[in-house]
Protein backbone atom coordinates (compact mmCIF):
# COMPACT_ATOMS: atom_id res chain seq x y z
CA UNK A 1 0.00 0.00 0.00
CA UNK A 2 1.30 3.53 -0.74
CA UNK A 3 1.96 6.21 1.57
CA UNK A 4 -0.82 8.05 -0.15
CA UNK A 5 -3.65 5.03 0.30
CA UNK A 6 -3.05 5.25 4.17
CA UNK A 7 -4.53 8.70 4.49
CA UNK A 8 -7.88 9.39 5.92
CA UNK A 9 -10.59 9.16 4.83
CA UNK A 10 -8.71 5.61 3.72
CA UNK A 11 -11.37 4.76 0.82
CA UNK A 12 -11.75 8.63 -0.91
CA UNK A 13 -7.35 8.78 -1.22
CA UNK A 14 -7.29 4.87 -2.41
CA UNK A 15 -9.37 5.35 -5.16
CA UNK A 16 -7.39 8.78 -6.09
CA UNK A 17 -4.23 7.17 -5.72
CA UNK A 18 -4.95 4.60 -8.23
CA UNK A 19 -6.53 7.55 -10.35
CA UNK A 20 -2.77 8.67 -10.25
CA UNK A 21 -2.24 5.82 -11.68
CA UNK A 22 -4.16 5.82 -14.63
CA UNK A 23 -3.11 8.53 -17.95
CA UNK A 24 -6.29 10.51 -18.10
CA UNK A 25 -5.49 13.80 -19.84
CA UNK A 26 -8.01 15.63 -21.53
CA UNK A 27 -9.09 14.51 -24.85
CA UNK A 28 -7.31 11.13 -23.76
CA UNK A 29 -9.79 9.48 -20.71
CA UNK A 30 -10.46 6.45 -22.46
CA UNK A 31 -8.45 4.40 -19.90
CA UNK A 32 -9.77 5.91 -16.79
CA UNK A 33 -13.25 5.55 -18.31
CA UNK A 34 -12.90 1.40 -18.76
CA UNK A 35 -11.33 1.47 -15.58
CA UNK A 36 -14.45 2.86 -14.03
CA UNK A 37 -17.05 0.96 -15.82
CA UNK A 38 -15.15 -2.19 -14.57
CA UNK A 39 -14.68 -1.18 -10.93
CA UNK A 40 -18.83 -0.01 -10.91
CA UNK A 41 -19.62 -3.55 -12.71
CA UNK A 42 -17.52 -5.81 -9.79
CA UNK A 43 -19.90 -3.40 -7.55
CA UNK A 44 -23.01 -4.35 -9.15
CA UNK A 45 -23.80 -0.97 -10.25
CA UNK A 46 -25.83 0.34 -12.80
CA UNK A 47 -23.39 2.02 -15.30
CA UNK A 48 -24.20 3.68 -18.67
CA UNK A 49 -21.91 5.87 -20.90
CA UNK A 50 -24.05 8.15 -22.90
CA UNK A 51 -23.22 9.28 -27.26
CA UNK A 52 -19.77 11.60 -26.47
CA UNK A 53 -18.34 9.73 -23.34
CA UNK A 54 -20.04 10.50 -19.88
CA UNK A 55 -20.49 7.83 -17.59
CA UNK A 56 -23.68 7.83 -15.12
CA UNK A 57 -23.66 5.57 -12.30
CA UNK A 58 -26.24 5.15 -10.19
CA UNK A 59 -27.21 3.45 -6.56
CA UNK A 60 -30.29 2.89 -5.14
CA UNK A 61 -30.95 4.65 -1.61
CA UNK A 62 -30.02 3.25 1.62
CA UNK A 63 -32.78 1.91 4.04
CA UNK A 64 -35.05 4.44 5.33
CA UNK A 65 -33.63 7.15 2.94
CA UNK A 66 -35.70 5.90 -0.20
CA UNK A 67 -38.19 9.16 -0.26
CA UNK A 68 -35.41 11.81 -0.05
CA UNK A 69 -34.59 14.00 -3.38
CA UNK A 70 -32.18 12.27 -5.78
CA UNK A 71 -28.87 13.06 -5.57
CA UNK A 72 -26.50 13.30 -8.69
CA UNK A 73 -22.55 13.98 -7.44
CA UNK A 74 -20.54 15.42 -10.37
CA UNK A 75 -17.29 15.16 -11.19
CA UNK A 76 -14.96 15.19 -14.55
CA UNK A 77 -12.69 12.32 -15.15
CA UNK A 78 -9.86 14.46 -17.06
CA UNK A 79 -6.73 16.59 -16.12
CA UNK A 80 -4.76 19.33 -17.18
CA UNK A 81 -1.63 18.26 -18.44
CA UNK A 82 1.11 20.49 -17.70
CA UNK A 83 5.14 19.11 -16.60
CA UNK A 84 8.23 20.99 -15.68
CA UNK A 85 10.71 21.51 -18.96
CA UNK A 86 13.67 19.31 -16.72
CA UNK A 87 10.89 16.38 -16.26
CA UNK A 88 10.39 13.56 -18.29
CA UNK A 89 6.74 12.58 -18.67
CA UNK A 90 4.72 11.38 -21.15
CA UNK A 91 0.93 11.87 -20.30
CA UNK A 92 -0.39 9.36 -22.52
CA UNK A 93 1.13 6.59 -21.21
CA UNK A 94 3.39 7.65 -17.82
CA UNK A 95 1.30 7.76 -14.12
CA UNK A 96 1.42 10.60 -12.28
CA UNK A 97 3.40 10.34 -9.22
CA UNK A 98 1.81 11.49 -6.19
CA UNK A 99 3.80 12.34 -2.90
CA UNK A 100 3.62 14.41 0.46
CA UNK A 101 5.05 17.54 1.75
CA UNK A 102 4.59 19.85 4.38
CA UNK A 103 4.65 23.30 4.21
CA UNK A 104 3.60 26.04 6.40
CA UNK A 105 2.50 23.56 9.32
CA UNK A 106 0.26 21.70 7.10
CA UNK A 107 0.59 18.66 4.97
CA UNK A 108 -0.11 18.82 1.25
CA UNK A 109 0.00 15.83 -1.63
CA UNK A 110 1.71 17.13 -4.82
CA UNK A 111 3.00 15.83 -7.73
CA UNK A 112 6.37 15.08 -8.84
CA UNK A 113 7.11 17.57 -11.77
CA UNK A 114 3.89 16.89 -13.22
CA UNK A 115 0.14 18.44 -12.81
CA UNK A 116 -1.16 16.25 -9.80
CA UNK A 117 -4.90 16.12 -11.16
CA UNK A 118 -6.41 16.99 -7.62
CA UNK A 119 -8.63 19.40 -10.24
CA UNK A 120 -11.27 16.98 -10.32
CA UNK A 121 -9.47 13.47 -8.99
CA UNK A 122 -10.15 14.55 -5.50
CA UNK A 123 -14.05 15.16 -6.54
CA UNK A 124 -14.56 11.91 -8.62
CA UNK A 125 -12.51 9.90 -5.22
CA UNK A 126 -15.12 11.22 -2.88
CA UNK A 127 -18.22 10.38 -5.39
CA UNK A 128 -16.93 6.74 -6.11
CA UNK A 129 -16.04 6.27 -2.34
CA UNK A 130 -19.49 6.85 -1.65
CA UNK A 131 -20.67 4.54 -4.60
CA UNK A 132 -18.12 1.48 -2.78
CA UNK A 133 -19.38 2.19 1.05
CA UNK A 134 -22.18 0.62 2.57
CA UNK A 135 -22.16 2.41 5.81
CA UNK A 136 -23.32 6.42 4.23
CA UNK A 137 -26.71 6.72 4.65
CA UNK A 138 -27.93 8.50 1.14
CA UNK A 139 -30.95 8.54 -0.53
CA UNK A 140 -31.49 7.76 -4.40
CA UNK A 141 -27.77 8.73 -6.31
CA UNK A 142 -26.26 9.45 -8.92
CA UNK A 143 -23.10 10.01 -10.02
CA UNK A 144 -22.42 11.95 -13.35
CA UNK A 145 -18.64 11.40 -14.83
CA UNK A 146 -17.83 14.17 -17.59
CA UNK A 147 -15.32 14.05 -19.97
CA UNK A 148 -13.42 16.69 -21.83
CA UNK A 149 -14.01 19.33 -18.74
CA UNK A 150 -10.51 21.13 -18.98
CA UNK A 151 -10.12 21.54 -23.16
CA UNK A 152 -13.20 22.21 -24.08
CA UNK A 153 -16.29 20.66 -21.79
CA UNK A 154 -17.33 18.28 -24.22
CA UNK A 155 -19.18 16.18 -22.11
CA UNK A 156 -21.08 18.76 -20.71
CA UNK A 157 -21.91 20.29 -23.96
CA UNK A 158 -23.38 16.65 -25.25
CA UNK A 159 -25.15 15.91 -21.82
CA UNK A 160 -28.80 14.57 -22.61
CA UNK A 161 -31.79 15.30 -21.07
CA UNK A 162 -33.66 12.94 -19.99
CA UNK A 163 -30.88 10.82 -18.59
CA UNK A 164 -30.78 11.29 -15.22
CA UNK A 165 -33.47 11.55 -12.68
CA UNK A 166 -32.20 13.35 -9.73
CA UNK A 167 -33.45 16.60 -8.83
CA UNK A 168 -29.99 18.25 -6.77
CA UNK A 169 -26.71 18.12 -8.00
CA UNK A 170 -23.11 18.77 -6.11
CA UNK A 171 -20.49 19.59 -8.60
CA UNK A 172 -17.27 18.38 -6.67
CA UNK A 173 -14.98 20.66 -8.83
CA UNK A 174 -14.23 23.59 -6.88
CA UNK A 175 -10.82 24.12 -4.68
CA UNK A 176 -11.22 26.42 -1.54
CA UNK A 177 -12.67 24.86 2.21
CA UNK A 178 -14.69 27.03 3.54
CA UNK A 179 -16.18 28.62 0.21
CA UNK A 180 -19.47 27.19 -1.20
CA UNK A 181 -20.16 28.28 -4.99
CA UNK A 182 -23.71 29.16 -6.42
CA UNK A 183 -22.27 30.58 -9.85
CA UNK A 184 -19.37 30.65 -12.19
CA UNK A 185 -17.98 32.33 -15.09
CA UNK A 186 -18.76 31.77 -18.86
CA UNK A 187 -16.26 31.80 -21.44
CA UNK A 188 -14.80 31.39 -25.32
CA UNK A 189 -12.01 30.56 -26.75
CA UNK A 190 -9.96 32.43 -29.67
CA UNK A 191 -8.20 31.31 -32.01
CA UNK A 192 -5.88 34.01 -34.34
CA UNK A 193 -3.70 32.89 -37.71
CA UNK A 194 -1.08 35.20 -39.41
CA UNK A 195 0.65 33.81 -42.75
CA UNK A 196 3.74 33.60 -42.47
CA UNK A 197 5.79 34.48 -45.13
CA UNK A 198 9.69 34.25 -45.21
CA UNK A 199 13.06 35.57 -46.80
CA UNK A 200 16.36 34.37 -46.74
CA UNK A 201 18.82 35.74 -44.07
CA UNK A 202 21.98 37.67 -44.48
CA UNK A 203 25.36 35.74 -44.13
CA UNK A 204 26.50 37.91 -41.61
CA UNK A 205 24.32 36.79 -39.15
CA UNK A 206 24.39 34.32 -35.70
CA UNK A 207 21.48 31.73 -35.26
CA UNK A 208 20.10 32.02 -31.28
CA UNK A 209 17.23 30.36 -28.85
CA UNK A 210 16.05 32.39 -25.89
CA UNK A 211 13.50 30.55 -23.91
CA UNK A 212 11.92 32.11 -20.92
CA UNK A 213 11.05 29.72 -18.07
CA UNK A 214 10.44 29.26 -14.27
CA UNK A 215 7.56 31.07 -13.64
CA UNK A 216 4.78 29.85 -11.19
CA UNK A 217 1.67 29.72 -14.14
CA UNK A 218 -1.20 28.72 -12.99
CA UNK A 219 -5.18 28.13 -13.41
CA UNK A 220 -6.74 30.99 -15.90
CA UNK A 221 -9.32 31.70 -13.99
CA UNK A 222 -8.38 30.70 -10.32
CA UNK A 223 -4.89 32.75 -10.37
CA UNK A 224 -5.27 35.33 -13.24
CA UNK A 225 -5.82 37.89 -10.43
CA UNK A 226 -2.92 37.00 -8.56
CA UNK A 227 -0.20 38.89 -10.80
CA UNK A 228 1.37 35.84 -12.03
CA UNK A 229 3.36 36.53 -15.21
CA UNK A 230 2.23 35.63 -18.75
CA UNK A 231 5.57 34.07 -20.41
CA UNK A 232 4.14 34.60 -23.74
CA UNK A 233 3.99 38.37 -22.73
CA UNK A 234 6.89 38.67 -21.26
CA UNK A 235 8.89 37.06 -24.10
CA UNK A 236 7.14 39.36 -27.04
CA UNK A 237 7.72 42.23 -25.01
CA UNK A 238 11.65 41.66 -25.24
CA UNK A 239 11.44 40.38 -28.83
CA UNK A 240 9.68 43.39 -30.15
CA UNK A 241 11.83 45.74 -28.21
CA UNK A 242 14.79 44.03 -29.78
CA UNK A 243 13.13 43.96 -33.19
CA UNK A 244 12.61 47.80 -33.36
CA UNK A 245 16.70 48.49 -32.17
CA UNK A 246 18.99 45.40 -32.67
CA UNK A 247 17.05 43.93 -35.72
CA UNK A 248 16.38 40.85 -34.61
CA UNK A 249 14.73 38.56 -37.64
CA UNK A 250 12.41 35.86 -35.69
CA UNK A 251 12.64 31.86 -37.53
CA UNK A 252 10.15 30.99 -34.93
CA UNK A 253 8.12 31.78 -31.76
CA UNK A 254 6.36 29.18 -29.05
CA UNK A 255 4.69 29.94 -25.45
CA UNK A 256 2.57 28.47 -24.16
CA UNK A 257 0.21 24.83 -24.15
CA UNK A 258 -3.51 25.06 -22.93
CA UNK A 259 -5.18 28.22 -23.63
CA UNK A 260 -6.97 27.67 -19.80
CA UNK A 261 -3.17 27.85 -18.40
CA UNK A 262 -1.25 31.07 -17.53
CA UNK A 263 2.04 30.57 -19.81
CA UNK A 264 4.69 29.48 -17.89
CA UNK A 265 7.09 28.88 -20.92
CA UNK A 266 7.79 30.68 -23.89
CA UNK A 267 10.69 30.18 -26.25
CA UNK A 268 11.89 31.98 -29.51
CA UNK A 269 14.16 31.01 -32.46
CA UNK A 270 15.87 33.65 -34.09
CA UNK A 271 19.37 35.37 -36.00
CA UNK A 272 20.72 38.84 -36.14
CA UNK A 273 23.61 40.60 -37.16
CA UNK A 274 27.11 39.41 -35.60
CA UNK A 275 27.54 43.10 -34.87
CA UNK A 276 24.56 43.11 -32.48
CA UNK A 277 25.56 40.24 -30.27
CA UNK A 278 26.90 42.09 -27.67
CA UNK A 279 24.20 44.90 -27.45
CA UNK A 280 21.45 41.96 -27.28
CA UNK A 281 23.24 40.27 -24.72
CA UNK A 282 23.25 43.15 -22.74
CA UNK A 283 19.78 44.00 -23.54
CA UNK A 284 18.44 40.86 -22.20
CA UNK A 285 20.82 41.02 -19.03
CA UNK A 286 19.21 44.31 -18.49
CA UNK A 287 15.46 43.03 -19.47
CA UNK A 288 15.79 39.96 -16.90
CA UNK A 289 17.25 42.39 -14.10
CA UNK A 290 13.83 44.18 -14.88
CA UNK A 291 11.44 42.04 -14.82
CA UNK A 292 13.06 40.17 -11.67
CA UNK A 293 13.16 42.86 -9.89
CA UNK A 294 9.17 44.27 -10.76
CA UNK A 295 8.16 40.30 -10.38
CA UNK A 296 9.83 39.63 -7.31
CA UNK A 297 7.04 39.70 -4.70
CA UNK A 298 5.39 36.70 -6.86
CA UNK A 299 7.76 35.27 -9.42
CA UNK A 300 10.70 34.24 -7.93
CA UNK A 301 12.70 31.92 -10.21
CA UNK A 302 12.23 34.14 -13.99
CA UNK A 303 15.28 33.04 -15.91
CA UNK A 304 15.98 33.73 -20.04
CA UNK A 305 18.61 31.22 -21.48
CA UNK A 306 20.44 32.42 -24.70
CA UNK A 307 21.78 29.66 -26.74
CA UNK A 308 23.34 28.96 -30.41
CA UNK A 309 21.44 25.93 -32.23
CA UNK A 310 22.13 25.20 -35.65
CA UNK A 311 22.11 27.64 -38.24
CA UNK A 312 19.06 28.70 -40.04
CA UNK A 313 18.76 29.81 -43.48
CA UNK A 314 15.28 31.51 -43.51
CA UNK A 315 13.47 34.03 -41.20
CA UNK A 316 10.20 35.62 -41.02
CA UNK A 317 9.96 39.13 -43.38
CA UNK A 318 9.96 42.14 -41.47
CA UNK A 319 6.46 43.30 -42.43
CA UNK A 320 5.30 39.40 -41.12
CA UNK A 321 7.42 39.72 -37.82
CA UNK A 322 6.54 43.16 -36.81
CA UNK A 323 3.03 42.70 -37.64
CA UNK A 324 2.96 39.36 -35.15
CA UNK A 325 4.77 40.97 -32.51
CA UNK A 326 2.70 44.26 -32.87
CA UNK A 327 -0.55 42.23 -32.46
CA UNK A 328 0.21 39.85 -29.07
CA UNK A 329 1.96 42.78 -27.58
CA UNK A 330 -1.20 44.61 -27.87
CA UNK A 331 -3.40 41.74 -26.87
CA UNK A 332 -5.13 42.30 -23.74
CA UNK A 333 -4.36 39.54 -20.67
CA UNK A 334 -5.07 39.25 -17.20
CA UNK A 335 -7.49 40.80 -15.02
CA UNK A 336 -9.77 43.45 -17.59
CA UNK A 337 -12.79 44.20 -15.02
CA UNK A 338 -13.14 43.12 -11.03
CA UNK A 339 -17.32 42.62 -10.29
CA UNK A 340 -19.18 45.47 -8.93
CA UNK A 341 -21.38 42.98 -7.39
CA UNK A 342 -18.97 40.74 -5.88
CA UNK A 343 -16.49 41.99 -3.73
CA UNK A 344 -12.85 40.78 -4.22
CA UNK A 345 -14.03 38.92 -7.79
CA UNK A 346 -12.73 38.88 -11.10
CA UNK A 347 -15.65 39.78 -13.41
CA UNK A 348 -13.62 39.96 -16.93
CA UNK A 349 -10.14 38.25 -17.39
CA UNK A 350 -8.45 37.03 -20.77
CA UNK A 351 -5.56 34.54 -21.18
CA UNK A 352 -3.32 35.02 -24.18
CA UNK A 353 -2.75 30.97 -23.52
CA UNK A 354 -0.73 29.66 -26.60
CA UNK A 355 0.95 30.89 -29.49
CA UNK A 356 2.52 28.23 -32.16
CA UNK A 357 4.68 28.68 -35.34
CA UNK A 358 3.17 25.95 -37.11
CA UNK A 359 4.71 25.97 -40.83
CA UNK A 360 3.49 28.47 -42.86
CA UNK A 361 1.20 30.02 -40.17
CA UNK A 362 1.42 31.47 -36.55
CA UNK A 363 -1.38 30.70 -34.49
CA UNK A 364 -2.27 32.80 -31.03
CA UNK A 365 -4.97 31.08 -28.87
CA UNK A 366 -6.74 32.99 -26.37
CA UNK A 367 -9.38 32.53 -23.61
CA UNK A 368 -12.21 34.55 -22.19
CA UNK A 369 -13.90 34.50 -18.94
CA UNK A 370 -16.41 36.62 -17.81
CA UNK A 371 -19.41 36.77 -15.11
CA UNK A 372 -20.99 38.25 -17.34
CA UNK A 373 -22.21 37.58 -21.34
CA UNK A 374 -21.91 41.29 -22.20
CA UNK A 375 -18.16 41.47 -20.69
CA UNK A 376 -17.59 38.23 -22.43
CA UNK A 377 -18.88 40.25 -25.59
CA UNK A 378 -16.72 42.96 -24.52
CA UNK A 379 -13.12 41.28 -24.16
CA UNK A 380 -14.14 39.31 -27.75
CA UNK A 381 -14.78 42.39 -29.50
CA UNK A 382 -11.53 43.45 -28.39
CA UNK A 383 -9.63 40.89 -29.26
CA UNK A 384 -10.79 40.81 -32.28
CA UNK A 385 -10.23 44.82 -32.84
CA UNK A 386 -6.34 43.93 -31.93
CA UNK A 387 -5.86 40.82 -34.40
CA UNK A 388 -8.22 41.73 -37.15
CA UNK A 389 -6.17 45.19 -37.55
CA UNK A 390 -3.54 43.13 -37.76
CA UNK A 391 -4.32 41.12 -40.49
CA UNK A 392 -5.05 37.66 -38.97
CA UNK A 393 -8.26 35.83 -39.24
CA UNK A 394 -9.93 35.03 -36.05
CA UNK A 395 -12.56 32.64 -35.01
CA UNK A 396 -13.98 32.22 -31.65
CA UNK A 397 -15.68 28.83 -30.67
CA UNK A 398 -16.87 26.44 -27.82
CA UNK A 399 -18.76 29.82 -26.00
CA UNK A 400 -20.49 28.75 -22.76
CA UNK A 401 -22.68 30.30 -20.47
CA UNK A 402 -22.24 30.77 -16.90
CA UNK A 403 -23.81 29.90 -14.02
CA UNK A 404 -26.16 32.62 -12.41
CA UNK A 405 -26.80 32.45 -9.01
CA UNK A 406 -29.75 31.54 -7.19
CA UNK A 407 -30.16 33.32 -4.32
CA UNK A 408 -33.44 31.15 -3.28
CA UNK A 409 -31.77 27.51 -3.73
CA UNK A 410 -32.89 25.33 -0.94
CA UNK A 411 -29.37 22.97 -1.00
CA UNK A 412 -27.48 26.25 -0.76
CA UNK A 413 -29.80 26.50 2.41
CA UNK A 414 -28.65 22.88 3.20
CA UNK A 415 -25.05 23.07 2.50
CA UNK A 416 -24.71 26.32 4.69
CA UNK A 417 -26.54 24.81 7.76
CA UNK A 418 -25.04 21.36 7.27
CA UNK A 419 -21.27 23.63 7.38
CA UNK A 420 -22.59 25.23 10.25
CA UNK A 421 -23.27 22.63 12.43
CA UNK A 422 -20.51 20.41 11.71
CA UNK A 423 -17.60 23.46 12.14
CA UNK A 424 -19.26 26.25 14.06
CA UNK A 425 -19.19 28.44 11.35
CA UNK A 426 -20.86 29.73 8.41
CA UNK A 427 -19.22 29.26 5.20
CA UNK A 428 -18.30 31.69 2.43
CA UNK A 429 -20.94 31.88 -0.59
CA UNK A 430 -19.09 32.67 -3.35
CA UNK A 431 -19.35 33.15 -7.59
CA UNK A 432 -16.09 31.56 -9.38
CA UNK A 433 -14.65 33.14 -12.28
CA UNK A 434 -13.49 29.93 -13.09
CA UNK A 435 -15.67 27.90 -15.55
CA UNK A 436 -17.87 25.03 -14.15
CA UNK A 437 -19.86 22.82 -15.89
CA UNK A 438 -22.98 23.61 -13.84
CA UNK A 439 -24.10 26.81 -16.29
CA UNK A 440 -24.01 24.14 -19.55
CA UNK A 441 -26.31 21.27 -16.89
CA UNK A 442 -28.94 23.94 -16.88
CA UNK A 443 -29.76 23.05 -20.53
CA UNK A 444 -30.83 20.16 -20.87
CA UNK A 445 -31.91 20.06 -16.72
CA UNK A 446 -33.19 23.31 -16.39
CA UNK A 447 -34.64 22.64 -13.34
CA UNK A 448 -31.93 21.17 -11.36
CA UNK A 449 -30.60 22.97 -7.74
CA UNK A 450 -26.93 22.86 -8.06
CA UNK A 451 -24.18 23.59 -5.33
CA UNK A 452 -20.53 22.93 -5.94
CA UNK A 453 -17.74 22.45 -2.93
CA UNK A 454 -14.53 20.95 -2.56
CA UNK A 455 -11.19 20.84 -0.85
CA UNK A 456 -8.45 23.31 -1.13
CA UNK A 457 -6.72 22.88 -4.23
CA UNK A 458 -3.63 25.30 -4.79
CA UNK A 459 -2.19 26.16 -8.04
CA UNK A 460 -3.93 23.82 -10.51
CA UNK A 461 -3.43 23.42 -14.28
CA UNK A 462 -0.02 23.87 -13.09
CA UNK A 463 3.28 21.57 -11.89
CA UNK A 464 2.87 23.60 -8.47
CA UNK A 465 -0.48 21.83 -8.37
CA UNK A 466 -1.16 20.72 -4.18
CA UNK A 467 -4.38 19.50 -2.09
CA UNK A 468 -4.08 20.09 1.46
CA UNK A 469 -4.89 16.99 3.34
CA UNK A 470 -6.33 18.47 6.07
CA UNK A 471 -9.40 19.40 3.98
CA UNK A 472 -9.96 16.85 2.31
CA UNK A 473 -11.07 14.91 5.46
CA UNK A 474 -13.25 18.28 5.75
CA UNK A 475 -15.06 18.28 2.68
CA UNK A 476 -15.37 14.29 3.10
CA UNK A 477 -17.18 14.91 6.56
CA UNK A 478 -19.64 18.09 4.92
CA UNK A 479 -20.35 15.53 1.53
CA UNK A 480 -21.36 12.79 3.97
CA UNK A 481 -23.53 15.12 6.27
CA UNK A 482 -25.07 16.82 3.27
CA UNK A 483 -26.27 13.57 1.58
CA UNK A 484 -27.99 12.70 5.40
CA UNK A 485 -29.74 15.78 5.24
CA UNK A 486 -31.04 16.00 1.83
CA UNK A 487 -34.95 16.45 2.49
CA UNK A 488 -37.81 14.24 1.31
CA UNK A 489 -39.37 14.48 -2.29
CA UNK A 490 -42.27 17.02 -1.40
Amino acid sequence: MSTLAKLQPQKLWQIFDKICSIPHPSKHEQKISLWIQSWATELGLSVKEDAVGNLIIKKPATASMENRKGVILQAHMDMVPQKNANTEHDFLTDPIKPYIITEADSDWVTAEGTTLGADNGIGLSSALAVLASDDIAHGPLEVLVTIDEEAGMTGAFGLQSGWLEGDLLINTDSEQEGEVYMGCAGGIDGEATFALTYEEVNDDVESFNLSISGLKGGHSGVDIHTGRANANKLLVRFLLDASNELGLRLTELNGGSLRNAIPREADASFVISRSKIAPLKAKLAEYLATVRHSLAAIETDIDMLLISPETFDECWTLATQSTILRALNACPNGVLRMSDDIEGIVETSLNLGVMRSKGNKFVAMTLIRSLHDDGRLDAQTMVQSVFELAGAKIKFSGAYPGWKPDTSSALMQTVRDTYHSLFDKVPEIMVIHAGLECGLFKTAYPDWDMVSFGPTIKFPHSPDEKVQIATVEQYWQLLLAVLANIPEKS
